[in-house]
């Protein structure tokens, strides 16, 4: 590998993998006054594909309920080919893990909110995500437990 080669980190293609929509109670569900409880759950998933290509997967899925019952439920998969090459082996995976799904996140809020206010439901507007805290915990949840040495 010659010295003078440039890391490089791109947008091969940006696109919906995954987008799925439930209102298990409707019509009913329409009548109730009450705001939902809104649930959010987020993961990231990230695999090669070749050549220096990465495909990157932002999971997000947002429940409303009532009570017991589901008002609704939406689950985006929004994914992306990221290529990535003279890059140290190290930086890979925060880049997987952080700056690909910051990339990701606005797209999938789009396909959250769209699919929410085409349910019939007022749009959802997903905050901000720190996806660095989100890596930064995850690591440490893998990290060994330091084990006590008694003290002679």
């Amino acid at each position: 590998m010659e010295q003078n080669e440039q890391p490089v980190f791109g947008i091969e293609k940006l696109y919906v993998k995954d987008l799925s929509l439930e209102v298990p109670n409707a019509p009913q569900i329409y009548l109730e006054r009450e705001a939902p409880q809104v649930e959010i759950q987020l993961g990231t998933s990230g695999s090669g594909v070749g050549d220096g290509a990465y495909e990157v997967v932002l999971t997000v899925t947002v429940t409303a309920k009532l009570a017991d019952k589901t008002v609704f439920l939406v689950e985006v998969g929004q994914a992306g080919i990221f290529r990535i090459m003279n890059v140290p082996n190290e930086q890979i995976e925060p880049l997987i893990a952080v700056a690909c799904p910051n990339i990701l996140f606005p797209f999938a809020r789009e396909a959250v909110s769209d699919a929410v206010t085409r349910a019939g439901f007022q749009p959802i507007v997903l905050q901000p995500v720190n996806f660095e805290v989100m890596y930064m915990q995850r690591l440490q949840e893998q990290a060994p437990a330091p084990t006590e040495v008694p003290i002679q």
